[in-house]
């Protein structure tokens, strides 16, 4: 079988098993966020937190939830992590130093995982397991209550409640991304992840010397990590290493679990608000950009342009033998296209186009699917957009499921679409500009660009992959990526939040003769085409600089 046409199965298989699970999974997750029932584990954990799951709360309440909770888990990781020499079970590693534990800690509780160190040489199983995995599942549960409470916003009318936040991020983790984990992990162990608390083994003899691994409670955190969209790994060689990924099979489930749960959202929000043809619309969107970057990335390098390419035979530098060209290709469009950030393959070694691909799928703002509820509340901000843009073409008051889009309601979209380009590209800039930060890039021209325009892309996007040249473990980029993770992860949240409560008060206006359908195909295409000329009117000077240039060299 060629490699071409293996790729091609692997990516209809993984289409086929998105499809059987979208309906019962988009359901499920619907009845979750809109029962009026609470399991007891969810009634103990009220108590103890002190919260009233019955509470409506309008979008500023929500928001404090959201920031509170964040900042908590922001200060609880970075004293682990500070604390981590004296604590039992930290196979002997020293705490990690101010700088690096900053970056850490928001990095795994904005749903981002960028990692400026070797996960096996830095991080005990304390750590790991109390606080990175942990925050696997509390951050990829704070997105998805996010989400929800925009698609209450659309489907409520004349008041400003939004549900209640403790609720949502309870019954996101408990009943929807602590199950699934659970399952996800027995399958990767059946098929060989490892799962222990083994310590530091020597592996070996080798000509000059020996090699150095230790175990970890890898397969559960493995799961969490591409079921949240998160992205962590236990290794630094992450998704790519045989311990975390070890066959084929695993590199296709891996794949699965990142997209299953972004994709289903969209019929979560057609259930939601009434109408499932408005969840197949959004779906539609994302699937044709997934299937349309995932074409694009297989070509580029398949083809494998460059005499180095070309004599080799293929475009491997960088991938897995175990998974070839093809599953790789795939793996690194999911992993972009979503907050995920995993990677089974090194993006720094694409080629040009191919790392362009990997850049822009990051920069569309992860809508396609996005990431575990980012994605969806990222894609209706651009449906919001799309339909002002069609009510200036038609001359008459845009409406989005029977809400009016606005003055105010444009306002924020525009600051939700503006934030994070504004914060990638100023600074990239800096680090161009400034003495000391292009010290850390390996490669020099334009692939130098890339790494360091990548890097913040990954933050501010909060997907955390990273281009594997880059040395960002220095103060500055510790700081300034850290900075782009946390401004990238909450501000949006604030202006989503904001729409909700505006369209939540809003009385819904009656469907006309001149109402744009926004469940057709041609509302469809509409959208598609907003998201790639907004990404591309904001990026493509950027693009130019960076991988466009060395593509085309």
């Amino acid at each position: 079988m060629s490699p071409v046409l293996a790729g091609v199965l692997q990516l209809l298989a993984l289409t086929g098993a998105l499809a059987l699970a979208y309906i019962p999974v988009g359901n499920y997750m619907a009845r979750v966020y809109s029962s009026t029932r609470h399991l007891r584990a969810e009634k103990w954990i009220y108590k103890g937190i002190g919260a009233d799951p019955d509470a409506e709360m309008t979008w500023p309440a929500y928001l404090r939830g959201v920031l509170a909770f964040s900042a908590v888990s922001v200060l609880f990781l970075y004293l682990l992590q500070r604390l981590q020499g004296v604590l039992p079970g930290s196979l002997h590693f020293d705490s990690v130093d101010p700088a690096q534990s900053f970056n850490t800690a928001v990095s795994f509780v904005t749903n981002t995982n960028w990692q400026s160190y070797y996960g096996e040489q830095t991080m005990g199983h304390v750590v790991q397991t109390a606080g990175l995995a942990v925050q696997n599942f509390v951050s990829a549960a704070v997105g998805m209550a996010v989400a929800v409470a925009l698609v209450r916003g659309f489907a409520r009318s004349r008041t400003g409640e939004l549900g209640n936040f403790w609720t949502d991020l309870v019954r996101g983790t408990l009943r929807i991304l602590l199950p699934g984990a659970a399952i996800a992990a027995v399958v990767l162990v059946a098929c060989g992840a490892i799962q222990n608390f083994s310590g530091i083994h020597e592996v070996g003899q080798f000509t000059g010397g020996s090699q150095q691994w230790n175990g970890g409670a890898v397969a559960s955190q493995e799961a969490i990590k591409e079921l949240g969209t998160n992205g962590g790994g236990y290794f630094n060689a992450n998704s790519a290493h045989p311990f975390e990924n070890p066959t084929p099979f695993t590199n296709l489930f891996e794949i699965f679990l990142i997209l299953v749960i972004p994709f289903s959202l969209t019929r979560t929000f057609g259930v939601m608000v009434g109408s499932v043809k408005q969840g197949y619309a959004i779906l539609a969107t994302m699937a044709t950009i997934w299937i349309g970057f995932t074409a694009l990335m297989m070509w580029t390098e398949f083809a494998h342009h460059g005499p180095a390419l070309q004599a080799a035979g293929a475009a491997m530098e960088g991938k897995e033998t175990r998974f070839g060209v093809g599953a790789s290709s795939i793996f690194a469009v999911a992993t972009t296209l979503t907050s995920t950030g995993a990677v089974d393959s090194f993006h720094s070694s694409f080629t040009g186009l191919g790392g362009g691909i990997t850049l822009l799928g990051m920069q569309l703002g992860e809508i396609a699917p996005g990431g575990t509820g980012s994605g969806l509340y990222g894609m209706l901000i651009m449906a919001v957009i799309a339909v002002f843009i069609a009510g200036l073409m038609v001359g008459r008051t845009p409406e989005y499921l029977g809400k009016k889009i606005g003055g105010r309601e444009m306002k924020l979209a525009a600051c939700y679409i503006l934030i994070t380009p504004a914060l990638v590209l100023v600074l990239t800039a800096a680090s161009m500009a400034l003495p000391t930060p292009p010290h850390s890039m390996l490669n020099s021209g334009a692939h130098g660009f890339s790494e360091v325009l990548y890097a913040f892309t990954s933050a501010a996007n909060n997907n955390g992959s990273a281009f594997a040249g880059l040395n960002a473990n220095t103060d500055w980029y510790n700081t300034t990526t850290g900075l782009a993770m946390l401004l990238g992860r909450f501000l949006p949240m604030i202006f989503v939040l904001a729409l909700a409560g505006s369209l939540a008060g809003q009385q819904p206006v009656p469907v006309t003769a001149g109402t744009l359908r926004t469940e057709k195909p041609l509302f469809t295409g509409l959208l598609v085409g907003a998201i790639l000329i907004i990404t591309g009117l904001t990026y493509f000077p950027a693009l130019a600089l960076g991988p466009l240039a060395e593509g085309l060299a």
